[in-house]
């Protein structure tokens, strides 16, 4: 199932972005989990946030208050708001959908294909 990512780009701290990812599959049943990871150079990949198909979202303490999640399950896209950037929010972005192709599936994990966030000092 192809993850399409919109956003990212460079902003001054204190700035804002907005991140986009939709999935583009005929064939998608139900998307259970959307959300977003990050990787910092030499750094493992880390959640950012997860929102569920019935809009309840989940995000890591170091973007608490500051980065929101949203989806539209119509359009099967995941928006990620992130406001108040820092320059330890410096990172490839990956949005992550749990996809089912059937109803009775227990889905699979997909992966956009990155986008890259710079926050300046």
């Amino acid at each position: 199932v192809p993850l399409q990512a919109y956003g990212g780009g460079e902003v001054q701290a204190g700035g804002s972005l907005t991140l986009s990812c939709a999935a583009s599959s005929e064939y998608i049943f139900a998307i259970d989990d959307m959300g977003w990871y990050r990787q910092a150079p030499g750094k493992q990949r880390e959640l950012v946030g997860i929102i569920s198909s019935d809009l309840s979202a989940d995000y890591a303490n170091s973007v608490k208050g500051r980065f929101t999640l949203s989806r539209n399950n119509y359009l099967r896209t995941v928006f990620l708001q992130m406001n108040s950037l820092k320059p330890e929010d410096t990172a490839v972005y990956y949005c992550y959908s749990h996809v089912r192709l059937t109803e009775h599936s227990h889905g699979d994990d997909y992966w956009g294909q990155g986008t890259q966030v710079t926050v300046s000092s």
